[in-house]
């Protein structure tokens, strides 16, 4: 009991006032002390700490006491929480605490009454009038969160109204520290956001000054490690968030997190024993998804997560060093975890260190400012297509859901095709190789042996010819020599015929006249080879092939090539169909040509006859089909290759893909 019966500036009266002064942790702390000075001023029993609901109707049964303070003889006694066996009158105090604004003092049972008497408003009259059995009184404490209003209830001895009254003015008077410490909280709690806020936006501006992810992380831990004063900080990325998995999709079991970076350190080999501890703890941190911090807190009014937290593998971190400290952190992006933050501290004996359990929480809230940038940066690093991917992801997660999305999605995909395939016509197009021939072409060849004597100029392979026009001359010397001596045989046959007949010898006349014949012959043979030997165009044309300058002068044989002529003007299509499409095509079908020297051009074609008779080529057997070429290009030249694609009408997409496949199977299926 604190007596404070002389005045306010006794001895007593300052223990309550620095009691009630001194910094508190948050504001349950403070309130369990001023209900454990309430109950030391006011000589209770016990002292109940109750949180009660205004929004609501008051029922007993609907609040709980949250800490009371036992007193004892000797004055000693702290704040606790309640066991269910102490809970002496708790019940009865919450009904007072819940009643406070109709009436603060309530009388428990006498033993003699059958009914609960209340403290009447106006008191009874004289100095000795008493409650019998003792009273509740109800301190209402200034502040709380919402429509939860804390109230202190005293469970009193039987004492005098006047005593009464004196320890209610008392405790109204106690309860007012309530505002100050209200004041200190919220000042700690700015100061705290405000720091945070510096830190954070420090940290940010290291992060944006680094174009690549790695780079981000090594600039954001040797950042924190000088601010924060550490001996070390490492950075680790969960696996699922470096393969781009979306912020919705659950974290898998098998999660685990690749260190990034180390402060201080340029090369990271992850093959390293540090390295792998350093992981192992970032696993734990990512497992729990909460802080933790090794050693663990022992303190009861600390953070019970923190000292709850499993830290087996932050010891075995630890170990090299038994005044190291070890804290990791989570990042957070949308309530999940991506990363994990470690940091080492040596602590020397008699000091404080930087990882108390009270800087855990604003170090977490700028971790949970700068987690954003840092997974921003790490999508931005990524390759394009595999942002892509990540975006597909993100909106396959929102529409089927955030579990298993990479397999709904390929369901959905396969579903979506496999109707397409069914309800979908095009038209099935047949594909042949083909080749650019012209549709008239002559060959210029030797008539008779002998030797070139000239060709004219710009008679060569590509040079433009007219019908008529020479394109090379035989050397004809010998030729005509030979039909002037036939000649003169003729002459002289006809002579000795004619004086045979003159002698009347009709037999030798007429073997005359046979060798003027004979003669004769032989001179119509050698003026016709003369006029053959000059070589004309039979038609108008380009020479596609030929190149007689080289063979003047030279001796030519009989039938011997030279020139091969054909108007460029009109090309036909060549194509070459497989034995199982050529029943799907017939005169008249339609298609289009690609040639290999110019793939983006289309040209149309029309099949004009079909070869019955299939050629064997490499691969199967093939059957001609020549199809003309109406619109032509002028870059076109004879023996070009392309491919034609011919329509043999519309079909469903499962048709088209399954034909062959089907075919073949008839083959090997049939019986």
């Amino acid at each position: 009991m604190i007596d404070l019966s002389a005045k306010l500036g006794a001895p007593a009266w300052d223990r309550v006032v620095t009691e009630l002064t001194k910094p508190v942790g948050d504001e349950l702390a403070f309130l369990r002390r001023l209900a454990s000075v309430l109950g030391q001023v006011g000589s209770a029993k016990q002292a109940v700490l109750v949180m009660v609901n205004t929004g609501g109707n008051p029922d007993p049964n609907e609040h709980a006491a949250e800490a009371a303070w036992v007193w004892t003889p000797s004055g000693a006694g702290a704040p606790a929480d309640i066991e269910p066996e102490s809970r002496e009158h708790s019940i009865e105090g919450a009904t007072l605490a819940a009643r406070a604004g109709k009436s603060r003092i309530f009388g428990l049972h006498d033993p003699g009454a059958s009914t609960v008497a209340y403290y009447p408003a106006s008191g009874p009259s004289g100095a000795s009038a008493q409650l019998a059995g003792g009273c509740l009184v109800a301190v209402p404490v200034p502040g709380g969160s919402g429509a939860v209003r804390p109230v202190v209830a005293l469970l009193l001895e039987t004492r005098s109204t006047q005593a009464i009254q004196t320890t209610l003015a008392l405790s109204d008077v106690i309860a007012g520290y309530a505002h100050g410490a209200g004041a200190q909280i919220e000042s700690r709690r700015l100061r705290a956001a405000s720091a945070t806020l510096e830190l954070g936006s420090q940290l940010i501006a290291g992060i944006n000054a680094s174009r690549r992810f790695r780079g981000a992380c090594m600039r954001l831990a040797n950042e924190l490690m000088r601010t924060v004063a550490v001996d070390r900080v490492a950075v680790g990325w969960a696996r699922s968030a470096m393969s781009g998995a979306p912020a919705e999709e659950p974290r898998r079991g098998d999660d685990a997190c690749v260190a990034v970076a180390i402060s201080d350190t340029e090369h990271l080999d992850r093959r390293t024993a540090m390295v792998k501890r350093l992981e192992a703890a970032m696993d734990e941190c990512l497992d729990q998804e909460h802080a933790v911090l090794h050693p663990p807190p022992g303190d009861d009014a600390a953070e019970p997560v923190l000292a709850s937290a499993v830290t087996r593998s932050h010891a075995d971190l630890a170990a090299r060093d038994a005044r190291l400290r070890v804290a990791s952190l989570p990042l957070r992006v949308d309530g999940r975890v991506v990363g994990v933050i470690t940091l080492e501290a040596s602590v020397e004996p008699g000091k404080p260190s930087v990882l108390e359990p009270q800087a855990i929480e604003p170090l977490q809230a700028t971790l949970d400012l700068i987690a954003p940038v840092l997974a921003l940066r790490r999508r931005e690093d990524r390759p394009p297509h595999k942002r892509a991917w990540q975006s597909v992801r993100s909106g396959a997660a929102w529409l089927l859901g955030p579990t298993q999305t990479g397999w709904k999605l390929a369901g959905v995909a396969a579903a979506a095709l496999l109707i397409s395939s069914v309800l979908i016509r095009v038209e099935y197009r047949i594909e042949a190789p083909a080749t650019l021939e012209p549709i008239e072409r002559r060959t210029m060849s030797v008539p008779f042996d002998g030797i070139i004597a000239a060709v004219p100029e710009g008679i060569r392979a590509g040079a433009r010819v007219e019908a008529g026009q020479l394109l090379a001359e035989l050397d004809v010397t010998e030729l005509r020599l030979s039909a002037l001596e036939a000649q003169g045989e003729t002459r002289e046959a006809l002579a000795r015929a004619d004086e045979a007949m003159n002698q009347r010898n009709l037999a030798e006349a007429q073997r005359f006249r046979a060798q003027a014949d004979q003669s004769k012959a032989r001179v119509d043979l050698l003026n016709s080879r003369i006029a053959r030997a000059r070589l004309v165009s039979p038609i108008s044309g380009t020479i596609v092939a030929g190149e007689a300058e080289d063979l003047v002068g030279a001796s030519v044989e009989l039938g011997k090539p030279l020139f091969e002529i054909a108007p460029l003007e009109r090309m036909e299509v060549v194509v070459r169909v497989r034995d199982d499409d050529a029943p799907l095509i017939a005169a008249g079908t339609l298609g289009s040509l690609a040639t290999r020297a110019r793939p983006a051009e289309r040209f149309p074609v029309v099949v004009q006859r079909i070869v019955p008779q299939a050629q064997g080529e490499e691969g199967g057997n093939r059957f001609r089909v020549t199809a003309t070429l109406d619109d032509g290009a002028a870059w076109m030249r004879p023996g070009m290759e392309g491919l034609v694609k011919l329509e043999t009408g519309e079909r469903t997409l499962l048709g088209v893909g399954a034909r062959r496949i089907v075919d073949t199977l008839r083959l090997w299926l049939w019986w």
